[in-house]
């Protein structure tokens, strides 16, 4: 194919252009701008140019020859997908998914009768970034919460990509916050690509003062971080006095009961070593 007997003619005959590869961000259903401009660019006329551009090594988005934009190499799945602005030398992908995520390359070659010369390369690296959901604290227990019991709660987002780092659960009362980095589940569209994560925290009920517990979801890429709107937890009064009488009632009852135990015990005991003295004494001679 013609296309590709030019990119091996610019990985030919490049041994004075280094091209680096610049990353590239871009949102979900975005549009992606690859540039393909060079110093000095106003000196030359895509009339006596061929252009195009490319993903790895087989896959062709756009060519601009001689300054006619041509179809005849284009990939299907970038059909009515490509523009290109003249004026910036500037490849624009429409409606960017998961996956174009990817190395890109522009080639820009100039053709004589006597040579062909590879005048520009540029590279670069797609990311593709699409936002999640903020995170949402669930309760998964039923009912009243106990001061003895348990505090079972889930953390979900959705619909993100790429996969976070990892999500942490943040405990503040009073004015101390301890963390947790609780393991996390990952699922991943089969379809969309996108993923969502969930994680689980499991707790005895806070007792001491009201506790305000949040969600924190690490995202990659330098994109920051995601907190849950405070979940508050606070135990009535009522309830820890009820929690008490239901702790101690019990526990007073037992120790009432091996009091009262010892003591029928005790006095049996001291009754029997009555009667067995006066039994002694009555036995003695006269």
């Amino acid at each position: 194919m013609e296309v590709c007997i030019f990119f091996l003619c610019a990985m030919i005959f490049l041994p004075g252009i280094a091209a680096s590869v610049h990353p590239v961000k871009a949102f979900l259903h975005h549009t992606v701008h690859l540039s393909c401009y060079f110093p000095n660019s106003q000196k030359f006329d895509m009339k006596d140019l061929i252009i195009f551009w490319q993903k790895g090594s087989n896959k062709v988005l756009h060519e601009v020859y001689y300054g006619q934009e041509k179809d005849d190499y284009r990939s299907p799945e970038y059909i009515n997908r490509t523009k290109v602005d003249m004026g910036k030398w500037t490849l624009q992908l429409l409606n960017a998914g998961v996956e174009d995520e990817g190395h890109y390359q522009c080639i820009i070659q100039k053709i004589t009768e006597q040579s062909r010369e590879v005048i520009h390369q540029s590279e670069c690296s797609l990311h593709i970034i699409a936002n999640y959901s903020q995170p949402e604290i669930a309760e998964l227990h039923s009912g009243e919460l106990k001061p003895n019991g348990y505090l079972n709660l889930s953390c979900s987002s959705s619909g993100g990509y790429p996969e976070p780092k990892e999500m942490t659960w943040l405990i503040s009362h009073e004015n101390i916050t301890l963390s947790s980095t609780a393991h996390m589940d990952v699922s991943q569209d089969a379809v969309t690509k996108l993923y969502n994560v969930t994680s689980k925290l499991n707790i005895p009920v806070p007792t001491k003062s009201r506790t305000n517990i949040r969600c924190l979801l690490r995202l990659r890429e330098q994109l920051g971080s995601l907190v849950s709107v405070p979940l508050g937890i606070e135990i009535q009064e009522k309830e820890m006095e009820q929690a008490k009488i239901n702790f101690f009632g019990p526990l007073i009852a037992v120790v009432v009961l091996i009091t009262s135990a010892l003591l029928l015990g005790f006095v049996i005991l001291k009754k029997n070593s009555n009667i067995l003295s006066t039994n002694q004494s009555v036995s003695l001679p006269v």
